[in-house]
């Protein structure tokens, strides 16, 4: 019994006492600093609590159609009044105008400059892939009527033994010249004026139409469309129109 009382015994006893203290005061309190529970069903944030897109050094990754922005008329940060979302590429009362401001308010990550930027981005993609008969590129981009139309073509194209190449000088306009929300489908038109290097070729390397040494300036009316309750991001075309 004595033993129980030995001096050493109560010294090594009041530590383990002082030390279950402090654990149980620092493992029971929150610092504001812990990481957010994972939601598999979150878009809005990264766990990490960066936007969604966000790398680790911060830099957002641009996705075609997506950038944060404050949607439509109102007040940003500073109190200041924010432009109209269709400001810059459109004009004031016109059917664009309108068609742009449903749209945003549908899908909060619309931006007209993101869209024109993705949208000229796809453009050449779709070009490109279509001159090298990639339809599996084409597959992601095109609604499935187009696609249909685009594929045909090719296959003409490899019936007859011909190739198609074209290489792309520039893209000089950009131009959105529709737009509108019917239902949950947003619509945008964009006009493209483009600059490019076409030849199509026999079996035998002979040219059957176009220059390899001429610039064409071409012109195209492409329209886009995404499905605003989606949470797929990306646009697709579903109609072309030529001009001359």
């Amino acid at each position: 019994m004595s033993e129980a009382f030995d001096p050493l015994n109560l010294l090594l006893l009041a530590v383990a006492v002082v030390i279950f203290l402090r654990l149980r005061s620092v493992l029971g309190r929150r610092t504001g600093n812990e990481r957010r529970p994972y939601d598999p069903f979150s878009t809005g944030e990264r766990h990490d609590g960066q936007p969604a897109g966000a790398s680790q050094d911060g830099k957002v990754i641009p996705m075609p159609g997506q950038e944060n922005r404050n949607a439509g008329a109102g007040s940003d940060a500073r109190g200041e009044e924010a432009a109209p979302v269709w400001e810059g590429y459109a004009k004031e009362g016109s059917a664009v105008a309108s068609g742009l401001e449903a749209i945003a308010g549908a899908d909060r990550s619309f931006t007209p400059k993101s869209f024109v930027e993705g949208a000229r981005a796809a453009y050449e993609m779709i070009v490109t892939a279509f001159a090298e008969g990639d339809r599996r590129t084409l597959r992601n981009l095109l609604s499935r009527d187009v696609f249909d139309g685009f594929s045909k073509v090719i296959d003409e194209r490899e019936k007859a033994g011909q190739t198609l190449e074209t290489s792309f000088v520039g893209i000089d306009e950009a131009t959105i010249v529709g737009a509108e929300l019917d239902g949950r489908k947003a619509n945008v038109t964009v006009r493209f004026v483009s600059e490019l290097i076409t030849a199509t070729k026999d079996s035998e390397g002979r040219i059957v139409d176009g220059d390899p040494k001429r610039v064409r300036e071409v012109t195209d009316v492409w329209t886009f469309m995404r499905d605003v309750t989606s949470r797929d991001p990306n646009w697709k075309l579903v109609a072309t129109e030529a001009s001359s």
